[in-house]
């Protein structure tokens, strides 16, 4: 992500933005971000790279316009068409994300297994949302796995505690509660704003009393 823009410039200029919807709120808000800027501000010069840029607005348009089946289409054109490159990749990033909206885990998770982009927030999200998929296919331990690698990768005040807190109700559900209690911990001890907005205490004492029985 560029240097010299601030996450807090970037939320209030794309504030209110709607091109994508995630079933966590704040996500959502930092992958619309996260789009926007790649997609307009940190494109490497280059003729494929000014193509890959020029043609990813119309994606982002459709996104912007609830278009999801034209939004789809022209992702998937993107995606194969600039492979490798930044357009190619974020392109990539949003079409993984539209078919987890679409509730096709399995073609989500493919695609965002393939996203390769060396940026704070984006990257970070698409293994994030490779653990969303497999929460929903059921299959926690990896959810859990992923939710882990989300928030060990570049931490900071916003994703890690997010996903660390994902970890701990999958760890849950896979029947870990010691490893969900470790989790909620250190969300307490190192994240106190977002354990305050969770009321972190709470998940703590069910996950111990869990490990007690």
């Amino acid at each position: 992500m560029s240097e010299n823009i601030t996450k807090e410039e970037i939320i209030e200029q794309f504030k209110g933005n709607k091109i994508l919807k995630y079933s966590t709120m704040v996500v959502g808000v930092i992958a619309v971000i996260v789009l926007a800027v790649l997609a307009y501000k940190n494109f490497i010069s280059g003729p494929k790279e000014k193509a890959s840029e020029a043609e990813i607005a119309n994606g982002i348009m459709y996104l912007e316009n609830d278009s999801t089946r034209l939004a789809t289409e022209e992702f998937e054109y993107l995606t194969s068409e600039y492979d490798g490159y930044k357009g190619g990749e974020v392109a990539q990033y949003a079409l993984g994300n539209l078919y987890f909206e679409q509730g096709n885990y399995e073609a989500a998770l493919k695609e965002l297994k393939g996203v390769k982009i060396e940026d704070t927030y984006l990257m970070t999200l698409a293994i994030g949302t490779q653990g969303d998929c497999y929460s929903e296919l059921g299959d926690y331990k990896n959810a859990v796995k992923m939710y882990v690698k989300a928030a060990e990768r570049k931490t900071n005040d916003v994703t890690t505690p997010m996903f660390y807190f994902k970890a701990g109700i999958n760890a849950e559900e896979a029947g870990d509660f010691s490893k969900a209690t470790e989790f909620y911990k250190i969300i307490k001890s190192d994240y106190l704003s977002f354990a305050s907005q969770k009321g972190i205490d709470k998940y703590i004492t069910r996950a111990e009393n869990s490990v007690i029985e």
